[in-house]
């Protein structure tokens, strides 16, 4: 097993005052960096509303050095990793991930664009249209407009009540007073003494730091600015207010005069009041038919302010004030217990939280500056919290403190768990269950024991899939959902996601995460989904719709199986059910620990593998309404075989493509903000996958632009020069070496692998492949693109568009 994280990174402040934070991490397969500049939306003149944000979006158009192609966003893009942005109320954060061998050209380029911005007025012209359609997009999107409107009780001197996205209205990009306002606050904040850049890596300590002191070297010096705290968050007398609609209630909480260590203990205490426990505040709500849902979050936090937000999804006829009745009796409750016990278990899930954690996340909770628990001094500014609440010592409810995860108790194996006689720890690894060493009779089995992935990491994953002869409807996966979300949520706690979701004739369960709770967790979920008779809560659906893209997104994995009948009866359902799976990375201790759990899988085990099906040279159009007024289309053009090689042309094509089409169809074409190509695998079938969102363009408009791009696609490649073709080849394959791909990817690679019949050394295989196709191959593979030869499917926001296309059954 693999050591803790350091709780506490390493942090000091360099000579040019650049603060960082360094986190020397062994087991990471991957580094991070995430840079906080401390100004946001909130300390932009008055004038120009948006300025902060459209100042991020310029920071990613290039520079003289690294041109948009080779920018950090490209360069991030083709080494596998992933990079974005975000402006916040008062802060602005860049963060970025990639490969060990990668990262210094990362950070050469997040400092390069940093200090040496290239933004051309007409840059600047096409990026101020991006964000109109952002503001567009945002303006018609109910999720957003509803967030927004919680903000309605402050007071409306205060900055959250300002209008601070930007549009085409608020950035008049031609006139020289914006420009030199744009250039002003680009100076004054974007220097060392504003920014934090937190690194996390495999590297030594020593290492990160020369990291950190070669980027610090591009950044302009400057002193720390204070930024001008914000007027109060309501009047005098009025501390709280609400918000009612048929099925929400929101309430929110004006706190002020924080100590700086509240964000802490508003975590902490929005933890317990999340809590899905029997002796909650939300099991008592749900036992009483009040409310069914329950979030508590901070909104806003900075220099002393808080807004706390606790948002109710209520039954119709309950009053809202019998909730809030029932929410003061529980803090009053909360507020005069010893939290010794809670703190204890809360450091210990943060603990199995960081075990975790990509490097990205790690990064991005230093850069924030996480506790890993409640401190003293978390205590003292949670009782002021609960003080400033009206939290009193007079409850009347039968509360109780909630009990502990069981998941998070370590229990000790004997040393030589799971090995058999002959058997030493040298052969941990080796395959446990009925001891069948040879392949055929492993191959036989319904739940496969991978070994592509050693087995002395902390961490593992586990797959099983049911095969079904009716496709589950709708209400029972969300009561199936909904009865697993308690346990779901205990097991993330412990360091293990769990996800059961469902697509077309199929129910696929998914663990990955420690090893060591594992055999628990898969014990109580099979448990629970074998328990049919439970009195499921009918849940009528309160999701707000998703924004159209990703709508579609969700929707693609049921239109790429077949379909079925459907059913919500479960108890048939199961009593018909095959299944199989895949267990990657387990030791022989952890194996043996399983067993008990794989014995009770409801369904007849099944290891006939069912192929995906294929829809060759065939144009299947799906038609998704999405309840919006902007335009969305999918493309997803599948490999012309199962082959692996057409595999590994597919991903070289993707890796071609991916820079150059959003090039073509954001900057170039200004088609939409949500445009992206990507090579995906879906119940084992890979192809590649194009997407656009536009609050203009029609769907069948949008597609013809791709089929135009995917047609100078050959030409593309022909003009690679060896060097470039080589040099992208590479960068590719390296991407699958063991060393560089982290476990949860290289777990979800083997599953598709198996559902698409590859070998068990697939992983080996596929990197070897990559590096054996050459430009006339790559070539020859665009051509079948083009011609559909594994066919395409589209799924979009209007109606069939006629021949070649034709409406999916």
């Amino acid at each position: 097993m693999s050591a803790l994280n350091h709780l506490r990174p390493h942090t000091e402040t360099l000579a040019n005052g650049l603060r960082v934070t360094l986190r020397h991490a062994p087991e990471l397969k991957r580094c991070a960096a995430a840079l906080r500049v401390a100004v946001g939306s909130h300390d932009v003149p008055l004038a120009w509303p948006g300025l902060a944000h459209f100042l991020e979006h310029l920071l990613f158009l290039g520079t003289e050095r690294f041109p948009a192609g080779q920018g950090l966003m490209a360069y991030v893009q083709r080494h596998g990793g992933q990079v974005n942005a975000r402006t916040s109320e008062r802060t602005t954060d860049y963060f970025f991930e990639l490969p060990p061998l990668a990262f210094a050209g990362g950070l050469e380029r997040l400092s390069d664009m940093l200090a040496h911005p290239y933004m051309n007025l007409e840059d600047q012209q096409r990026e101020r249209e991006v964000l109109q359609a952002e503001f567009i997009a945002w303006s018609q999107d109910a999720t957003a407009q509803q967030q927004l409107t919680l903000f309605d009780g402050v007071a409306e001197t205060h900055p959250l009540r300002g209008f601070h996205a930007g549009n085409r209205d608020s950035l008049p990009v031609p006139q020289p007073e914006f420009q030199q306002a744009l250039l002003d606050f680009f100076q004054q904040y974007y220097q060392t003494g504003q920014m934090t850049l937190s690194l996390v890596g495999p590297q030594n300590l020593e290492e990160l730091k020369a990291l950190a002191q070669a980027f610090a070297e591009a950044i302009p010096e400057g002193n720390s600015i204070a930024q001008q705290a914000a007027t109060p968050l309501m009047g005098d007398s009025d501390k709280s207010y609400q918000q009612v609609n048929e099925r929400r209630l929101d309430l929110l909480f004006a706190l002020e005069a924080l100590p700086d260590s509240s964000p802490e203990a508003l975590e902490f205490l929005c933890h317990w009041l999340n809590a899905a426990k029997p002796e909650g505040l939300l099991a008592e709500l749900q036992n009483r038919g009040w409310a069914e849902k329950l979030k508590a979050a901070p909104l806003y936090q900075f220099a002393g302010q808080a807004l706390l937000h606790i948002e109710f999804t209520r039954d119709t006829n309950t009053q809202p004030t019998a909730i809030r009745d029932l929410l003061m009796d529980w803090l009053g409750f909360f507020a005069q217990q010893d939290w010794s016990g809670l703190r204890d278990e809360y450091a210990a899930l943060l603990q199995r939280q960081q075990q975790v954690s990509s490097a990205l996340q790690l990064a991005r909770l230093d850069s924030e500056r996480h506790e890993a628990g409640l401190s003293e001094h978390g205590v003292t500014a949670l009782q002021q919290i609960l003080q400033q609440l009206r939290a009193v010592d007079n409850f009347t409810g039968q509360w109780q403190l909630p009990t502990p995860n069981p998941f998070l108790r370590a229990e000790s194996a004997a040393p030589n768990a799971g090995l058999i006689r002959g058997q030493t720890s040298a052969h941990r690894g080796l395959r446990t269950f009925a001891q069948d060493r040879s392949r055929s009779r492993r191959e036989r089995s319904p739940m496969q024991f991978s070994q592509a992935l050693p087995d002395n990491s902390a961490e593992g994953a586990v797959y099983v899939r049911w095969r079904l002869d009716a496709a589950p409807g709708n209400h029972l996966q969300s009561r199936l959902a909904k009865h697993l979300q308690p346990l779901c949520e205990e097991a993330h706690q412990a360091g293990v996601d769990v996800s059961f979701s469902a697509a077309g004739n199929e129910w696929r369960l998914k663990m990955t995460g420690l090893q060591e709770p594992m055999p628990t967790v898969l014990e109580h979920v099979l448990k629970e989904l074998a328990n049919t008779d439970a009195d499921f809560l009918c849940d009528e659906s309160t999701a707000v719709a998703l924004m159209p893209i990703r709508q579609l997104l969700k929707a693609l994995p049921d239109h790429c199986l077949e379909q079925t009948a459907v059913s919500d009866d479960a108890k048939q359902l199961w009593s018909s059910a095959r299944w199989d799976g895949l267990a990657i990375g387990l030791s022989a201790q952890t194996q043996a620990a399983m067993g008990l759990a794989l014995s009770r899988i409801p369904g007849t085990p099944d290891n006939q593998l069912t192929l995906p099906p294929s829809i060759h040279t065939q144009h299947l159009w799906h038609t998704v309404a999405t309840g919006s007024s902007e335009h969305a289309l999918l493309l997803f053009c599948p490999t012309p075989s199962q082959e692996i090689a057409d595999e590994a042309a597919w991903r070289l094509l993707a890796h071609v493509c991916q820079t150059p089409f959003y090039q073509r169809l954001r900057v170039e074409l200004q088609l939409g903000y949500a445009v992206f190509s990507d090579l995906r695998q879906i119940h084992g079938q890979t192809g590649l996958l194009f997407g656009v969102q536009s609050p203009s363009v029609a769907p069948l408009d949008l597609l013809l632009h791709i089929e135009q791009f995917l047609s100078g696609l050959p030409d593309m490649i022909r003009n690679l020069d060896d060097i470039s073709f080589i040099a992208l080849r590479q960068t590719l394959a390296n991407q699958f070496e063991s060393t560089a791909m982290p476990n949860a990817e290289a777990a979800e690679l083997l599953w598709q692998g198996k559902l698409a019949g590859r070998s068990s050394d697939y992983l080996k295989q596929l990197p070897q492949v990559i590096l054996q196709i050459d430009q006339a191959a790559l070539v020859g593979a665009a051509q079948r693109l083009n011609q559909a030869e594994g066919g395409w499917r589209c799924l979009a926001s209007a109606a069939c568009p006629g021949s070649p296309w034709q409406v999916a059954k």
